[in-house]
C-alpha cells in the first residue's frame, strides 16, 4: 500500500471530522472560548456544536466548564493538553500527506 494512503487511513477520525477540526482549530488559536463565540466563528447550530463538543470532551480533547456571568449561563471551552497533542499530531500528519513527492514512474492506471 502506498505510504501516503496508509497515513490517511491512520488519521485520528475524531479530529478529522470537519466540525470537530474547526472547533479544535479555533480553540488552539484562542486558548479558551465561550459557547456563543464557537457557535458564531464556526457557523454551528446550537445542537450541532453541543454534540461535537460532547464527543471532544468524552475523548479528553476539550474541557468544558459551565458557570454563570451574572445571572446568565456561560459555557467555557478549553483545549486540553491531550487535545492539543491530538490536533498538532493530526496537523503534522496532514502536512506530510499533502507534501508533493517526486514521481517514481508513470502510474496513471491506464493500459499502454
Amino acid at each position: 500500500m502506498n505510504e501516503r494512503v496508509q497515513d490517511v487511513s491512520q488519521l485520528d477520525r475524531l479530529v478529522h471530522e470537519p466540525a470537530r477540526l474547526t472547533i479544535l482549530m479555533i480553540l488552539c488559536g484562542v486558548g479558551e472560548a465561550d459557547f456563543v463565540y464557537l457557535q458564531r466563528e464556526g457557523a454551528f447550530t446550537q445542537g450541532n456544536l453541543s454534540s461535537h463538543l460532547l464527543k471532544l470532551e468524552e475523548a479528553g480533547y476539550v474541557q468544558i466548564q459551565k458557570t454563570f456571568k451574572g445571572k446568565l449561563p456561560l459555557t467555557l471551552c478549553r483545549l486540553t493538553a491531550k487535545g492539543k497533542a491530538a490536533f498538532m499530531g493530526y496537523s503534522q500528519r496532514m502536512i506530510g500527506i499533502l507534501q508533493p513527492t517526486k514521481p517514481s514512474g508513470s502510474r496513471t492506471g491506464e493500459a499502454d
